[in-house]
């Protein structure tokens, strides 16, 4: 019963809730709106909406629309250096995970000298220590998804490599949640997004860190994200089921917090490091079942493995490859039973190197992985999912 449970940020949670952003304590009177290169916050009316929310609370901004799908390093820079140039207070998110992450790199480099990659743990990272507070974050989030509004972590790419960072510092500052705005998401991304939201609580249920509180949240979300995800893929306008998956997707950011990621992430980093189209949570999905499968396999988690299967509904699972099953189940509810790496240009002949990616890049997660991977059963992981 040992746990280290730290949660600063304010959540705003529910339909509506970015129209109370005006009557919030904001961390300053001057903002660089972060927000994607795409025009989905601008075509939907929700940038207007946040500027309008922004006019009333008497709060300047700049706008830096530059964040691709897969953040990378140059765009944290850039829009650290504009936010420096423009006396910007604190720094806020507008869009999905990747907005939001990129939220929390340019708030950290906008007090900070050098590179971002001088900071980063992993890979050709250079692991040097905060010496500054960031800029305070908020985080207004357009999908359900990553749970970043509600945890500390970034993941941004930089040379074919893809590594969390975050720390106590990088914390949003306030978080909005409005199922209100999410209701425009296609059904692909819905369903990849779920899915990241689900694999979050899952692989936070099984990692070696996984305690008391995360299991609260854990369980919790799991529940949710089976119990609505297909409906809020098949209809998107369904408040009901859009609210529920938001709250799923905020608790997995709970865990992400309390607990952590495994390697299934890992995996996937490498994935989308080299083919920056593919979608986080679709090369999660392509990974999963030959990834738990391991885990089933191994025994190390058998317990947990069958809680998960119950709470996916197989009421009467006894075996951890019950879970493994369930999973696929609900895939095929989703309609992402059948992707495939192929269709998003990865070539077979660049798995070893993505395997050896995985381990060099975000090893960090392989430590707290239940069972202990080795290079060679990555690989085999890829070689199984690969279609």
């Amino acid at each position: 019963m040992v746990s280290n449970y730290y949660m600063p940020t304010r959540i705003l949670f529910g339909c509506g809730s970015l129209e109370k952003l005006h009557e919030q304590e904001l961390p300053g009177k001057k903002c660089l709106i972060v927000t994607s290169a795409g025009q989905s916050v601008i075509k939907y009316g929700y940038l207007a909406k946040l500027e309008n929310e922004l006019k009333k609370a008497n709060v300047e901004y700049v706008i830096f629309n530059k964040i691709l799908a897969n953040p990378i390093k140059d765009h944290v820079m850039e829009g650290a250096e504009l936010a420096k140039k423009e006396k910007c207070d604190f720094i806020l998110g507008l869009g999905g995970g990747s907005s939001l992450d990129s939220s929390k790199c340019i708030a950290f480099m906008a007090t900070h000298d050098g590179d971002y990659w001088d900071y980063v743990c992993g890979g050709t990272g250079k692991c040097q220590p905060a010496k500054n507070k960031p800029l305070p974050i908020v985080a207004i989030t357009t999908t359900a998804g990553t749970g970043t509004e509600s945890d500390p972590w970034a993941v941004i790419t930089h040379d074919n490599q893809k590594i969390g960072f975050g720390y106590d510092g990088t914390f949003p500052f306030l978080s909005i949640v409005d199922p209100n705005l999410m209701k425009t998401v296609p059904k692909m991304l819905t369903a990849f997004q779920g899915f990241d939201a689900l694999f979050h609580s899952t692989e936070g249920y099984i990692n070696i860190n996984a305690n008391h509180m995360s299991d609260l949240y854990a369980v919790k979300a799991i529940e949710l994200v089976k119990k609505n995800l297909p409906t809020a893929i098949n209809d998107g306008n369904n408040e009901k089921a859009r609210e529920y998956v938001a709250l799923a997707n905020t608790l997995s950011g709970f865990v992400e917090t309390t607990s952590g990621c495994t390697s299934e992430h890992s995996m996937e980093h490498a994935l989308s490091a080299y083919y920056p189209a593919l979608e986080h949570g679709a090369g999660l999905i392509m990974v999963s079942k030959e990834y738990y499968t391991v885990i089933a396999k191994s025994g190390v988690r058998n317990e947990r493995m069958i809680e998960m299967a119950k709470v996916l509904g197989k009421t009467d699972a006894n075996d951890a490859m019950d879970f493994v099953d369930a999973l696929c189940v609900l895939q095929k509810e989703c309609g992402v039973d059948n992707l495939k790496m192929s269709d998003y240009g990865i070539k077979e002949d660049d798995l070893p190197k993505m395997a050896q990616n995985a381990m060099d890049a975000m090893g960090g997660l392989f430590e707290v992985d239940p069972y202990k991977f080795t290079v060679e059963e990555v690989l085999e992981v890829l070689k199984k999912s690969y279609k």
